[in-house]
């Protein structure tokens, strides 16, 4: 089947959600009033709580929700064949995604910008609020570690990629004191130099990619320099002001990324290219050598944020909620950039799909894996490989993780355009540019709001440690957080860390539904808990599954397995996905608890939202 067959139903489909689903939304359910002031307004700081202009509102948020999932979370499942990937990609992200993140944006806004807890807290009960804010701090960082993972292993002796992604930080920074400073208010001249530095950037760095270069020299970090880059980096974004780096630089990545692909949709039209993975593979019953569980329920697991991710209620409700100017601004941003989201996991699958199974399979597995294993009853052999790896001038063969296999399939395609084919190397390295920024903004996102988090619970001990603004109390949480991600990348592997991301991000988006559906109870709107009640039942379902069988058939037996070297790893594995599921099966059993209470004549919470 040719790609173009899927690509323009699938886009025609996600038009008809936004205009007629997010309407229904907006005006029977938010009751949007742009006569609210919003907490960008009322809690005013220069710092955290910001009024930011819709489109750079859109851009900031599309950047931190938009990490590595949507991209290599469909790469990896396409080894379970394109079509069920397809169909949960436009289905999710319609009738869940973003549904998921728009609720849970327009309740923040609606309380102040509260946090997702402090939600929980309200709505069902403190000690679920409190129970919420372990889970949630024991997920992000796995979700954290999950997309750090993937930017470790595509930068790794990529001097090329690592200066791009480097230059971005200066870049981001001037154009937040151009913005905010020098030009205040002159967003189109800071976006045009934003844009332009961001291609000398990525031109630049082809020199560094010799091996004979001194300066390149300084840029071939190795895969533990560019965990510690990362941690560093982390720290810093977290404590600056929103609007010297994070703002600004998640602004310019979003123009990179919807224009990346708006510009891979136009390839895709014009060179249509044939989907030469299968429909079905042997691998929906488990067995995969990516990922070796069964397509229910890992299939969906595995793509995750493209379709929905807990991920993004932590950022829309930790960093967006606080930045919404007005509120008719929630429809665009909180609906409107998880659909475009979804379109970035459609263009993944395209691109896996594309490509020469054996290629796909030789760089998503190890080369013992590959050489082993056998696909629709025969052993497979690279087809483009050499020359890819001769033009790009590194090896790709064996880089697992979705994120270099991505680059190719990406690459492939916009090399075969008119004028293109001696460029392939330039796609690659932009390719690669290209993921790492949407990983990158959203780690730094990630890192601040479980700061604010972690925070919360440090201010029980010190009151004043509570306070966004308090140096030291944000610096100490920081590095705790820091610190417990950074372990994760620094000993996981994306075998056993990317199926715990999608579990741990799946539960989280359970939690957000299931205080979503407490909201629509609790303001009377029990009517339309349909809208949060079916997605949450099927994510349920699949997540709590899932983290069963990655406990019984992956990290237990790594626990007691005869490699002591990987023992401890598989008792943290264990215990840490243990946890995650009894903590969000306690949330969600305190929630149905509650609504059984309010719906037959119980108290509601005095903190509820009133419907009209």
């Amino acid at each position: 089947m040719h790609a173009l067959y899927v690509l323009l139903p699938s886009l025609c489909v996600l038009a008809i959600a936004y205009r007629y689903y997010s309407a229904f939304l907006a005006t029977k359910i938010w009751m949007l009033d742009d006569a609210r002031k919003t907490p960008a307004h009322t809690k005013f700081d220069g710092a955290n709580y910001y009024p930011t202009t819709r489109w750079v509102m859109f851009g900031h948020h599309f950047a931190a929700i938009t990490g590595a999932g949507p991209l290599v979370g469909p790469m990896l499942a396409a080894q379970f064949g394109y079509a069920p990937g397809f169909i949960w990609l436009v289905a999710g992200v319609c009738l869940a995604g973003a549904v998921h993140d728009s609720i849970v944006l327009w309740a923040s806004v609606r309380r102040g910008g509260r946090s997702l807890p402090d939600i929980v807290k309200q709505e069902i009960s403190p000690f679920t609020g409190f129970i919420a804010s372990i889970a949630i701090l024991f997920i992000l960082v796995i979700a954290i570690a999950g997309l750090g993972i993937t930017f470790v292993n595509a930068l790794a002796d990529s001097p090329w990629g690592v200066f791009t992604i480097a230059m971005t930080i200066p870049l981001g920074i001037f154009m937040g004191m151009w913005m905010y400073v020098w030009r205040k208010g002159k967003i189109q001249e800071a976006t045009i130099i934003g844009v332009i530095g961001l291609l000398l950037a990525v031109a630049g760095g082809e020199p560094l990619n010799h091996p004979d270069s001194w300066l390149g020299s300084f840029f071939r970090l190795s895969r533990d320099e560019i965990v510690i880059a990362l941690c560093i980096y982390g720290f810093a974004a977290s404590m600056l002001p929103v609007w010297i780096l994070l703002s600004p630089r998640g602004y310019l990545s979003s123009f990179t990324k919807i224009g990346t692909i708006v510009l891979l949709a136009i390839g895709v039209i014009i060179v249509n290219p044939v989907l030469q993975m299968p429909a079905l593979t042997e691998f929906i019953n488990g067995g995969g050598p990516i990922i070796p569980g069964p397509m229910f329920p890992f299939c969906f697991i595995t793509i995750a944020c493209g379709a929905i991710s807990g991920f993004h209620a932590l950022i829309s409700s930790g960093t967006t909620s606080k930045m919404i100017d007005k509120e008719s601004d929630i429809r665009p941003v909180g609906y409107g950039a998880m659909l475009v989201e979804g379109v970035v996991g459609i263009m993944a699958l395209i691109a896996a799909s594309s490509m020469a199974p054996g290629d796909y399979f030789a760089i998503n597995t190890s080369p013992e894996t590959f050489a082993a294993m056998t696909f629709q009853g025969a052993h497979l052999a690279p087809v483009h490989l050499a020359e890819i790896e001769a033009a790009v001038g590194e090896v790709v063969t064996g880089r697992t993780g979705g994120a270099v296999s991505l680059a190719v399939g990406m690459a492939q395609i916009f090399s075969r355009l008119p004028g293109m084919s001696g460029l392939l190397a330039y796609w690659y390295h932009f390719a690669i540019m290209f993921e790492a920024l949407f990983i990158l903004t959203t780690i730094d996102s990630g890192t601040r709001v479980g700061r604010f988090l972690l925070q919360e619970f440090m201010g029980r001990a010190y009151k004043p440690f509570a306070q966004p603004n308090n140096l030291v109390g944000g610096s100490i949480a920081t590095a705790l957080l820091v610190s417990a991600w950074g372990y994760f990348i620094f000993t996981g592997q994306i075998s056993t860390i990317w199926p715990m991301f999608g579990v741990a991000n799946q539960l989280l988006g359970m939690v957000a539904l299931a205080v979503g559906t407490s909201i629509l109870i609790n303001m009377g709107n029990a009517k339309y808990i349909w809208v949060t009640l079916m997605p949450l039942a099927f994510l349920g379902t699949n997540t709590l599954y899932g983290g069963f069988l990655n406990v019984r058939d992956n990290y237990y037996p790594l626990a007691v397995g005869l490699n002591p070297a990987r023992n401890t790893e598989g008792w943290i594995l264990t215990i840490c996905t243990t946890v995650m599921m009894v903590l969000a099966v306690i949330v969600l059993g305190a929630a149905i608890q509650k609504w059984a209470g309010v719906l037959s004549g119980g108290p509601v919470p005095e903190t509820a939202e009133q419907k009209g």
